[in-house]
């Protein structure tokens, strides 16, 4: 089943039929409306787009690449991920002064070959500021009236850490959103925070969980206990809600819903959970103006049933104080099955 397709070609059709015309900071101009929300359940599928083909590794990249807590691009185009060359040029563009009779990239092409091939040039010049992955994971505490400051924190660190000792807690949030921050990144996040909830599953869903992981036996094991038999049982479900102030309809919005979608995978896979509920909160809803062809010939495909999601975990080793072990995960680690889709729709990206 497919409902969260749905959703999106109704979001569609109302940008395309029913909004506002607006300008933009872009040039591009955009038809929009104000407030959604979609809702998912993760049993139904991996809420992957059926009605265009996705790029579900570069989706891939880009959450692991926030997970490392990284803001240069120097990892993703090595990854082979293009969705920041224009961010990262166009801050490059706009902020560098060539010394006399210094090589300079003209193209974004060249930019980006000089990213791959020069570490000190990447270093400096692929940086894009306190973005996503620095405020998940190294969120700079406020000033003191000492002037001194609190340490940072690693949210994520502390996010996993509450679901497995506090899950009925009401502050499993983590935010990007950093007020005294926002002047330094190269783009202010546009998906600005998420929350957590975490619920029971019912006797019979655990035992079909258990059935569904390989853990339940007919009868117990000789020398085994039932406590010992039933202590990797999956007792509970983990939702995920995000909130995003702007969502680019046609190209961001099936990358967030996916990204998200992961997101809640791998959080629940690392505290033995279920995923249970994606939500998206959405706020300026628009459709660039370069985009209507393409959302037109989209709303018109016929919409497919989810893929799956495959996750190889067998590198994996989170432990309770910190998601650390990130840094062995790759996106080869993730890849989707029963994939049936249309072809890819080229669109403009507006930055």
């Amino acid at each position: 089943m497919n409902r969260i397709e749905e959703q999106y070609r109704g979001l569609l059709g109302s940008l395309l039929h029913n909004s506002n015309k607006k300008q933009d900071r872009t040039g591009t101009g955009t038809h929009s409306i104000f407030g959604g929300q979609i809702r998912h359940q993760m049993s139904d599928g991996f809420p992957l787009l059926t009605t265009k083909k996705m790029a579900f590794k570069t989706m891939v990249t880009e959450l692991l690449w926030f997970l490392r807590g990284d803001t240069n691009i120097k990892y993703l185009v090595d990854n082979g991920c293009n969705i920041w060359n224009g961010d990262a040029y166009k801050n490059y563009r706009n902020k560098f002064e060539p010394a006399p009779y210094q090589f300079t990239p003209d193209t974004m092409e060249e930019f980006i070959n000089k990213i791959k091939t020069d570490d000190e040039f990447a270093k400096k010049w692929g940086e894009l500021g306190p973005i996503y992955g620095k405020q998940w994971r190294d969120w700079d505490g406020r000033q003191k009236r000492d002037g001194s400051y609190d340490m940072s924190l690693d949210q994520i660190a502390n996010l996993i850490f509450q679901l497995k000792r506090n899950p009925d807690s009401r502050r499993l949030m983590v935010s990007a959103w950093n007020v005294g921050e926002l002047s330094e990144m190269t783009l202010p996040p546009c998906h600005y925070g998420f929350q957590c909830y975490v619920s029971d599953l019912s006797p019979l869903e655990i035992i079909d969980q258990a059935k569904k992981d390989g853990l339940w036996k007919d009868t117990i094991p000789e020398g085994m206990t039932l406590s010992e038999l039933q202590k990797d049982f999956k007792t509970k479900k983990l939702s995920l809600m995000w909130n995003q102030r702007s969502v680019d309809t046609f190209l961001g919005l099936p990358f967030n819903i996916a990204s998200y979608g992961l997101l809640l995978e791998i959080l629940a896979k690392t505290v033995n959970m279920v995923p249970d509920e994606l939500i998206g909160n959405l706020g300026d809803i628009h459709l660039y103006n370069n985009h209507i062809d393409q959302a037109t010939e989209q709303i018109s495909r016929e919409i497919y049933d989810l893929p799956q999601l495959v996750i190889n975990d067998e590198f994996w080793n989170p432990d309770e104080n910190a998601f650390e072990q990130i840094e062995y995960i790759t996106p080869d680690d993730f890849d989707v099955i029963n994939y049936k889709c249309h072809p890819r729709i080229k669109a403009p990206l507006s930055n």
